[in-house]
């Protein structure tokens, strides 16, 4: 059972399901049943003194809601429905992000600020000048230098983030969304190399993007002079968007998670994830572009809107 849901008045469909399940007292009666125990039809009707039909058509409106579900389970005589209660609480913000006054609060995050990795080759760090530690050597990614890193590549694994909260002490997030310019990684570029590239946000995972491939055939725009041809070039700017009503990538639904199942402001920082699930089916690895790398003249970028 899903402990609770958010909406607000955005979430115009929603409300009125919601609305139309809460508008006859036959319904709020099945949900206190479902309170304690799962029914089927028959049994809810019995309980309810109605008749069979009516039970199912209130248990469809209480389904179209999303306030109860119904699933086959084994019984005495093969396969039965019944019904449970999919939400513990519903909590109805009477504000709306289209006349609200929305703030943000914007955080670039360099990209050699991870705090944990666990990366394979192919991998390396460079900065704007040059190469930071060796290449190829994951034990290089604890390098000191690894703060200045304007570019980041691995085959395997993940680096990880983590972005202040301090908004969040006294104030309610609205939305929150996350851009990163990224690719595969092949050893040096590969137009046909795809890979699934996940992003967790505080361990919860917010969408897998597939990436078609490590880019080059063209320099980035940013990349310094001393940055070889045959070398991956750019990516492409992709964004992860936490919403009331689900996750987004590229304003593209992902997943039914909402912003509030993140617990943003539960911890002292929002941990950011990248990287390749062991379950993946591409694993082409993942370049990661700062500031002056690639085509867009940005690190990790985070927008709380608030």
């Amino acid at each position: 059972m899903q402990q609770s849901v958010s909406i607000n008045l955005d979430d115009t469909k929603q409300l009125i399901r919601i609305g139309k399940a809460f508008s006859v007292e036959a319904r709020i009666e099945i949900l206190k049943l479902l309170c304690t125990q799962e029914l089927n039809i028959n049994e809810i009707a019995e309980q309810l003194s109605i008749p069979a039909s009516s039970a199912a058509a209130h248990v469809r409106v209480l389904e179209e809601a999303g306030l109860i579900t119904t699933s086959l389970k084994p019984g005495i005589r093969g396969s039965m429905k019944l019904s449970e209660k999919a939400v513990k609480q519903i909590e109805i913000d009477l504000s709306t992000l289209q006349t609200a006054k929305e703030r943000t609060e914007i955080i670039d995050m360099p990209i050699g600020n991870y705090v944990d990795y666990q990366v394979e080759p192919t991998c390396g760090l460079v900065g704007e000048k040059g190469p930071i530690g060796e290449e190829d050597e994951p034990r290089g990614f604890y390098d000191p230098k690894r703060t200045k890193a304007k570019l980041l590549w691995f085959g395997r694994g993940y680096v990880e983030y983590r972005f202040p909260n301090n908004i969040l002490k006294n104030e309610r997030e609205l939305k929150m969304e996350l851009s990163m310019e990224l690719c595969s990684e092949d050893h040096e570029y590969n137009l046909n190399w795809p890979s699934d590239i996940t992003v967790w946000i505080n361990g919860i995972e917010a969408g897998t993007w597939t990436c078609p491939g490590d880019f080059g055939g063209r320099r980035g725009k940013l990349n310094p002079a001393w940055w070889p041809d045959k070398n991956t070039q750019y990516g492409i700017l992709k964004l992860w968007s936490l919403t009331e009503s689900g996750t987004f990538i590229d304003n593209k639904k992902v997943n039914e998670k909402t912003l509030r199942e993140y617990h943003l402001s539960k911890q002292d920082y929002i941990s950011i994830r990248i990287g390749i699930k062991k379950t993946a089916k591409y694993q082409g690895g993942i370049n990661l572009f700062g500031d002056c790398f690639g085509d867009y003249a940005q690190n990790i970028r985070m927008i709380i809107y608030y």
